[in-house]
């Protein structure tokens, strides 16, 4: 088993132990480190050599920039560190009252193709060591960009073609609307992106880490567990601006204010997500784990103690 899974299966078992991690592994300093940093960091990790405090920069370099299937180091813009930095700018200029489609259009595009992007770098890939990426799973990462572009600029489509002019139904469009919108995107995308995992299978560990097999029904979890986090981070991020904007609305008192709706929203939005991203990371295990009556009949007999482990991706 990989020096990454190993850790998160002794330090990453409970929601709090995630949670201080994710906070620790998602600091922007760390892009700062060169790849050979992070090989000679991954080179002492493997090295199996007990390690003191100064190697816990180390162990955090591996778990934020190495994947824990090939082995290999992320692209620099797919490391969960950059997640924060590269999003939060691409939510925020997603969330704009657009006046009309095309800058809608462009700021979906950019969300959903790093989105995709991110999705796809640090999905599980143990089944596909060795090939490179198939012509289908780059078309089914360009469809999913696609309609998620197109479903994402939905409600500026709806007033922009049908002139609408009613204020109560500009609010359900760009303040309501746009909740359930992100969250059910942000599910898709990562549903549709990583289909080879519960097409093909991923690879399931015993309680010693030794490798058993591939398992579809692992891949299902692995991949479901994924979405519904960032559906709950998109959801959220979505929910608390357009929230605090229809009160700010539909205050007389604040009315007066109208000019601090924007930035109000811009400021909540970098907020809550920035929040969210490392409480949506810790919602499931990194290591997650699939009872033997959920798995393959041929798998069951290499879970003697009812269960078997699995890398979820992020």
């Amino acid at each position: 088993m990989d020096p990454n899974l190993l850790y998160w299966k002794s330090h990453g078992q409970s929601f709090y132990s995630r949670l201080k991690i994710w906070v620790n592994l998602l600091d922007p300093i760390s892009l700062l480190s060169s790849d050979a940093e992070i090989e000679k960091a991954r080179t002492l990790l493997e090295s199996g050599e007990k390690q003191n405090e100064k190697d816990d920069h180390a162990q955090n370099l591996s778990l934020s920039s190495v994947h824990a299937d090939s082995g290999a180091v992320l692209p620099l813009v797919f490391r969960p560190p950059a997640y924060m930095p590269i999003s939060v700018p691409l939510v925020v200029g997603s969330f704009l009252p657009h006046v009309t489609v095309s800058p809608a259009v462009f700021w979906q595009l950019l969300l959903q193709s790093y989105n995709a992007g991110f999705n796809y770098a640090n999905r599980n890939s143990s089944s596909e060591q060795g090939r490179k990426t198939s012509l289908a799973q780059l078309l089914s990462m360009a469809g999913t960009v696609s309609f998620a572009t197109c479903a994402g600029a939905l409600p500026q489509i709806f007033i922009s073609r049908l002139r609408i002019k009613s204020a109560p139904i500009q609010i359900i469009l760009r303040t309501i609307l746009p909740i359930p919108l992100s969250a059910a995107l942000a599910f898709f995308n990562v549903y549709t992106v990583r289909s080879e995992e519960y097409a093909n299978g991923i690879q399931v560990f015993d309680s010693n880490g030794n490798p058993v097999g591939f398992s579809k029904a692992a891949g299902e979890k692995a991949v479901m567990e994924t979405a519904l986090s960032r559906a709950a981070l998109f959801g959220a991020t979505a929910v608390v601006p357009n929230l605090l904007v229809l009160l700010f609305q539909r205050s007389r008192a604040l009315q007066r204010y109208s000019r601090l709706v924007a930035p109000l929203r811009q400021m909540s939005a970098v907020f809550v997500m920035g929040l969210m991203i490392p409480v949506s990371f810790s919602l499931y295990p990194q290591l997650g784990t699939i009872k033997r009556k959920n798995l393959e009949k041929e798998l069951g007999a290499g879970a003697p103690d009812g269960q078997l482990y699995y890398h979820r991706g992020l």
